[in-house]
């Protein structure tokens, strides 16, 4: 497993710059659970997902979360290196939802290939462009979005990310990517199963009716 199998623009590259990336970026596993950047090191480094999944998030003063984005495999994570950024500075948290493999390229190193590589630059700020856009979604969806439409919504993009209408999830744990309480999320989830779009269990739930939660959307 070689990084240029999953660096979108390694072809772009000049010789120089793969085996600067090479030479300098290690490959790493950790389990799910598992956090990478806690928010308060200044700068982790440029990760680049190999497998698994991560979860970028933040927190607020009154300690609730919220999930900013997801990262597959080939995604790029940006704020973890927010440092490169000299006008942005982001408390976000990384974690592995899964057992993940990902490749940490130090903060210096893709400071200094930004400075030298225009392709790299663009593809950097494209990247971030892409980032902002979701954060910039998810302002729009909790300001604008009543609580069973995001919950559809999130359900829905679950089930499509684990190839499942089972899902081993808890209320506590949906309401940190949502950004809301958990009695908020129970409530719900107790309103769907009477209107028979979902089963609850312990732990998990499961989709009976998918596109009744689609027209929860519109």
């Amino acid at each position: 497993m070689e990084i240029s199998s999953y660096f979108p623009i390694w072809d772009s590259l000049t010789p120089g710059e793969q085996s600067q990336i090479l030479q300098a970026s290690t490959l790493m596993t950790v389990s799910a659970g598992q956090h990478i950047h806690d928010g308060t090191r200044k700068c982790t480094g440029l990760l680049v997902v190999a497998s698994g999944r991560l979860r970028a998030y933040i927190i607020s003063e009154g300690g609730r979360e919220i999930t900013l984005y997801r990262l597959l495999g080939k995604d790029m994570c940006l704020f973890s290196a927010s440092c490169i950024m000299h006008s942005l500075q982001f408390d976000v948290m990384i974690q592995a939802e899964k057992d993940t493999s990902f490749w940490l390229i130090p903060t210096d190193t893709y400071k200094k290939l930004m400075s030298e590589s225009v392709v790299i630059s663009n593809y950097t700020n494209e990247i971030l462009a892409s980032r902002m856009s979701d954060v910039v979604w998810l302002m729009e969806q909790v300001m604008w979005q009543s609580s069973d439409v995001r919950l559809a919504t999130f359900l829905l993009e679950e089930s499509a990310l684990e190839g499942s209408t089972k899902l081993s999830i808890t209320h506590e744990e949906i309401a940190n990517h949502l950004g809301t309480a958990r009695e908020v999320v129970t409530r719900m989830l107790k309103y769907f199963q009477s209107e028979g779009l979902v089963t609850l269990s312990r732990g998990s739930l499961e989709i009976i009716n998918p596109t009744g939660l689609k027209e929860r959307q519109n």
